[in-house]
């Protein structure tokens, strides 16, 4: 990465889909290998309805300044899949998604991906911040502990060693 590049976060259009869902596929084909790369997850198959139109969704996507797709972030509403986990029924999101291109890791756009999220999820008046992650993925869990997320729960979802974590939002000043 340029040392001055200019990086872009702005909200995923129905126009970038054609885009931005082969972006996500290919980076959940290199991070899951054990994954049927056939076998799309229901919140990608659903992609409109789960971020783009849902009133508690989003998708945002960081760009150089030629345009170019470098990572991705998005948050959905929550569907309590997980009966073992302890959520109310505080306005609760699931964030999904994020993936930078490695040659634009450590130099900040995730959390600037994250941030903005955040914002959009204050505008929208979420609680509660939903995630897991799994330890296999170098990096993500101590990322999202200096994001401010707690560990909920660790435990075994099918074959993946699988963390837990919230966010409870603080309210705008």
């Amino acid at each position: 990465m340029k040392n001055n590049e200019e990086i872009t976060i702005s909200m995923v259009e129905d126009y970038h889909v054609f885009e931005v869902l082969p972006y996500v596929m290919e980076f959940r084909r290199q991070l899951y290998p054990l994954l049927d790369p056939l076998i799309v997850p229901k919140d990608l198959v659903n992609f409109e309805q789960n971020y783009l139109h849902a009133p508690t969704g989003a998708f945002l996507q960081a760009r150089t300044a030629d345009n170019k797709l470098i990572g991705v972030i998005g948050m959905m509403p929550f569907d309590y899949r997980f009966p073992h986990l302890d959520i109310d029924e505080k306005t609760t999101v699931e964030v999904a998604r994020l993936f930078v291109n490695p040659e634009y890791r450590r130099t900040g756009i995730a959390t600037r991906l994250f941030q903005e999220l955040l914002k959009t999820a204050q505008q929208k008046n979420i609680k509660r911040l939903y995630l897991h992650t799994h330890p296999f993925l170098q990096g993500a869990y101590d990322y999202w502990l200096k994001q401010g997320f707690k560990l909920l729960k660790s435990c075994y979802e099918g074959t993946y060693p699988t963390l837990h974590m919230e966010l409870m939002i603080p309210t705008e000043q």
